[in-house]
């Protein structure tokens, strides 16, 4: 078992090595919400990562009483295999790839330039697409508290990591329903506090597990949870 840095980890211990411990993402956001009630009503903003993290992260920023916005990152895949990737291209440009995985598969200079440039007008369009529901201010010595549905791997959240560093922000708190308890020692040393209600540990390793119902979240629901949640915080 992997030794977990506890002095910057929030985990509920009598969630650990559980599965189907959520109904849904929604539950999985209100869990959260509690173990980060400190922050309600404070001057932090939740960062979701599409897709999957939008719903947990829109019913923790309404518990908290936070803003909420996108922070689009996604994984560069495969040339034949669209569900595996090797690297993430996040919304500003930031893009990291896992040399690993890069050397493992002997991927060619151009099949890797060929990825990053697909996956970047990708990012583009969703990041066009979903700032219609909420354009960003300045981050600058903000909180942010950024959130997606579960750590498998953990490579995504850490290109998110880096994009977010670079927008200025003060401090970025990371807050998941779910994770792998190597992917969350990983994560813990890159950010001031790493919340997780469910880690587990073990060969292997769904999100999916953790809930009871888990579906994909398409591009339409989370522009529309976005869209949803800033009228309802503007009517506040």
């Amino acid at each position: 078992m992997a030794l977990l840095p506890t002095k910057n980890v929030v985990e509920l211990p009598e969630l650990r090595d559980r599965i189907a411990v959520f109904l849904d993402r929604d539950h999985g956001g209100e869990i959260l919400a509690k173990m980060l009630k400190d922050h309600t009503g404070g001057d932090a903003i939740v960062m979701a990562i599409p897709a999957g993290g939008v719903p947990v992260a829109k019913v923790m920023a309404e518990r908290l009483n936070l803003p909420l916005y996108p922070a689009v990152v996604s994984k560069i895949t495969l040339p034949w295999n669209t569900e595996a990737g090797y690297g993430a291209v996040a919304f500003d440009g930031t893009v990291r790839l896992n040399d690993n995985l890069v050397a493992r598969f002997g991927l060619t200079k151009e099949q890797i330039q060929e990825g990053i440039d697909k996956t970047s007008q990708k990012v583009a369009k969703r990041v066009k697409n979903l700032r219609g529901a909420g354009t960003w201010p300045g981050f600058s010595g903000q909180h942010a508290i950024l959130v997606d549905d579960g750590l498998a791997s953990g490579f995504t959240m850490l290109v998110a990591i880096e994009a977010v560093k670079k927008t200025g922000i003060g401090s970025i708190n990371v807050a998941v329903p779910t994770g792998h308890e190597s992917s969350i020692v990983r994560i813990a040393s890159e950010v001031d506090t790493l919340y997780c209600a469910n880690i587990r540990g073990g060969f292997s390793f769904a999100v999916a597990d953790a809930y009871v119902e888990w579906s994909d979240v398409s591009e339409g629901e989370v522009a529309s949870l976005l869209a949803d949640f800033q009228r309802g915080h503007m009517k506040d």
